[in-house]
């Protein structure tokens, strides 16, 4: 099909409400609340998940179900500007944190919510400014070649609005539950959030922890990616730890201060795990990232000449409503105030170096990213690979002009946060306006609707990373910020060479040998640096969907039915990871004002007891997980 033949759901020549006050509030509210999910599932797990498609089945649960009006532009402007939260969020948790953990050491004061905000307003702007040249190019003279799967399958949700309604309760049923289950664990403490199994004379151990999140992450991933990480997990708490304890005995080995045996002795093998283990997992995180940059060198190099050749005469002249961008003269206005901001304003701790490289590799990710996300999609999208990348130069290129020391730390962490949220609101960016073309809605309004979402996002940000760091720090068990403390690692590494190369480079090769092996080197290296249960309840939901994807199927009907039970789960654990994130933000807020500890009801929980609640507990997750996918009753 030509794409002058394309012709949108919503024609050029029909207006319908799209920017309106209700969407504007609806889609700032569903960016916060995703947003604030997102970074609380980010330094839990160190990932997230897309926002997209729950924003857009919630908006039009509650505009076309709860209010009677129908419009599907005014659904999808909630979306977009929903949706903007959960990106913005996933590129500020993942650096940002950095910097909290240095004013912990006493190397810097805390951040202030200023430099936050302004980080991700910067980064945030930036990455829409950057991809909407591209829009034309990408969006419209690629529509057959670029399917955008993200964005593909939003525009279907949205389309199929007649069951909004019901699909909208089914996220707000997962909200609920995984809210009350999260108190329960967290909040009351009935019940412990872990159950381990431990065999005497042997220094491994196994177990699992009892979040609903988790499961959540576990189904939405699927069994390939949570075995890999669960695989990870197996190798660091049954292979490393045991051997390091055998072998270790007496000696004193960097970084640690005491024995190795004194340290299993007071700490069992948490202990081990975060003295030695998350060095070697962060050696290979770091070398699965820059393996997925490299081999996606090539789709980059050609992504980025081909998105170039595009660029050319690709812009639109029509009047059509269809066809509408922000004004070109805006745009370049807007990025050149953006980079003296970067430059300038006194709360971003970047000189004019950092922004010449920011301006760099800023254009050259977000041109990347916007066309990736087309052809493999966000989940797919080696932003880490990019952040890694870009921290490593970023760092040379600062130390070598002199830039070294906390200063030249909090630089790099800082043009790193920018590009990495550049990169990730470009893709988002792009995923949308593909919905937004399939649909008929006006990309100049979803463009400004971005815009609004970062703005929104950008205030709530630096809110929940101050919340969070207040109630627990990052780092700690609650919150190991897995991301933010690689890249901690990596810009420490290079500036003061002071790293325990040697577990480092244990990661690296072992990666190495992932990859050789043909195993997927990243989803590996995150379960070998992150603790084993939290690994073990991930792959119990990825069990929960292999279960369900193997189900045979006699007929049409009974594999409609079946993708349709796997589809509600989906939106069932996206329900399940915001209410969890909604019920950690409370209990955060809880912590900070000193009044968590009268919810808590362990000390009257026999520990026997409390070990057959938390797998009572499990096991009710996967039966609700199921109520709301394969047994969920549908209208015929």
């Amino acid at each position: 099909m030509d794409n002058k033949e394309f012709k949108p759901y919503i024609p050029a020549e029909k207006v319908d409400p799209e920017l309106t006050l209700l969407s504007i509030v609806m889609g700032a509210l569903l960016a916060v609340v995703f947003g604030a999910a997102n970074a609380y599932l980010g330094l839990k797990v160190g990932m997230t998940i897309s926002a997209s498609i729950p924003a857009a089945v919630i908006s039009m649960g509650v505009i076309r179900v709860l209010l009677r009006r129908n419009s599907i532009l005014e659904s999808n402007l909630v979306q977009t500007i929903g949706s903007a939260g959960e990106s913005l969020a996933a590129g500020a948790i993942f650096t940002l944190p950095a910097l909290f953990l240095w004013a912990k050491e006493g190397k810097m004061d805390t951040p202030g919510m200023m430099e936050i905000t302004v980080i991700a307003l910067l980064g945030g702007i930036l990455g829409v400014l950057f991809m909407v040249p591209l829009r034309n190019a990408l969006i419209v003279k690629e529509h057959n070649t670029l399917p955008y799967p993200e964005g593909t399958a939003c525009a279907e949700v949205l389309l199929a609005g007649e069951e909004g309604g019901a699909n909208a309760s089914t996220v707000f049923a997962g909200m609920g539950i995984a809210a009350a289950f999260k108190f329960i664990v967290d909040g009351l403490k009935v019940i412990p959030s872990e159950v381990n199994l431990r065999v005497k004379g042997f220094a491994g151990e196994i177990g699992t922890q009892a979040y609903p999140a988790l499961i959540g992450v576990g189904y939405i991933v699927g069994p390939r990616i949570s075995s890999y990480m669960f695989a990870g997990g197996v190798v660091g708490w049954l292979v490393l730890i045991p051997a390091i304890v055998m072998f270790g005995g007496e000696t004193v080995l960097y970084p640690g201060t005491d024995s190795i045996a004194n340290i299993y002795a007071n700490g069992g093998a948490g202990a081990i795990w975060g003295t030695y283990i998350r060095y070697i997992g962060a050696g290979a995180v770091a070398c699965g990232g820059i393996i997925s940059l490299v081999k996606s060198l090539p789709l980059i190099i050609r992504t980025f000449r081909d998105s170039m050749k595009s660029l050319k005469g690709a812009r639109s002249t029509s009047t059509l409503r269809t066809e509408k961008d922000l004004d070109m003269r805006l745009i370049l206005g807007g990025i050149v105030l953006m980079i003296l901001a970067v430059w300038l304003v006194p709360a971003v701790p970047v000189n004019l170096v950092g922004a010449i490289i920011i301006v760099v590799f800023g254009f050259f990710f977000a041109t990347v990213s916007s066309r990736m996300v087309g052809l493999i999609g966000s989940s797919n999208n080696p932003v880490s690979g990019m952040a890694i990348a870009t921290l490593l130069m970023a760092t040379m290129i600062l130390k070598s002009t002199g830039n070294v020391g906390i200063s030249g730390m909090q630089g790099a962490i800082a043009i790193g946060s920018v590009i990495c949220i550049i990169a990730a609101i470009a893709g988002d960016t792009s995923q949308d306006l593909k919905t937004g073309y399939l649909l008929g809605a006006t990309p100049m309004k979803q463009q400004m609707a971005e815009l609004i979402g970062i703005g929104v996002s950008a205030l709530a940000i630096g809110g929940v990373l101050y919340l969070l760091n207040a109630a627990w720090g990052f780092g700690s068990e609650e919150l190991g910020a897995p991301q933010a403390m690689l890249m901690k690692m990596i810009v420490e590494g290079v500036m003061d060479n002071n790293l325990p190369w040697t577990l480092v480079f244990i990661g690296v090769f072992i990666a190495l040998v992932m990859e050789i092996l043909r195993i997927p080197v990243l989803p590996f290296a995150v379960g070998l640096y992150l603790p084993v249960q939290l690994n073990a309840c991930i792959m119990i939901g990825g069990v929960v969907r292999m279960v369900l994807d193997a189900k045979k199927t006699g007929s049409e009907k009974e594999e409609a039915e079946k993708q349709a039970g796997i589809t509600d789960g989906v939106l069932y654990c996206s329900g399940m990871i915001a209410g969890e994130g909604l019920v950690g933000i409370l209990m955060a807020i809880l912590t900070v004002l000193k009044v968590a500890d009268k919810f808590d009801f362990s000390a009257y929980v026999p520990a026997a007891a409390g070990q057959i609640g938390c797998v009572a507990a499990i096991v009710l997750m996967i039966l609700f997980l199921l109520k709301f996918s394969v047994w969920k009753k549908r209208n015929a």
